[in-house]
């Protein structure tokens, strides 16, 4: 039976879909871009700071479901431009310091509301 996770703390959903899913102890979380939860604008047009408000919106997601970073199974980062990559990374990794996820990280041609940063995640709850 699949439980839908919900938080005030990340940006609602901007489309048919749910801020995350539980299933089979498993959680699904879609992806998250750098809206701030309380402004319902973009954090910024900074690819750090887009970065890190993914990475807060993610971890909130994660906190609504009683789980945390250290749980994360897989991410998948996209970037609207491979030339962020270093930088992204960098902010990624302070969340994840010790035995990190699996994770890809593509370049796509466009993002949600033009976002520099798209990351979604699996964690066990």
């Amino acid at each position: 039976m699949k439980k839908i996770i919900s938080t005030v703390n990340a940006p609602a959903a901007i489309g048919p879909y749910s801020q995350a899913i539980v299933h089979g102890g498993i959680l699904y979380c879609s992806g998250q871009i750098p809206i701030d939860p309380a402004t319902g604008e973009f954090a910024g047009s900074t690819i750090d700071v887009q970065a890190e408000q993914v990475m807060k919106n993610l971890e909130a997601i994660l906190s609504a479901a009683g789980t945390d970073f250290s749980k994360v199974i897989k991410c998948t980062i996209f970037l609207a431009d491979m030339g962020d990559f270093a930088t992204v990374n960098g902010i990624y990794g302070k969340y994840f310091q010790s035995e990190p996820p699996a994770r890809e990280t593509v370049a796509v041609k466009t993002l949600p509301k033009n976002a520099l940063v798209e990351i979604s995640c699996i964690a066990a709850v």
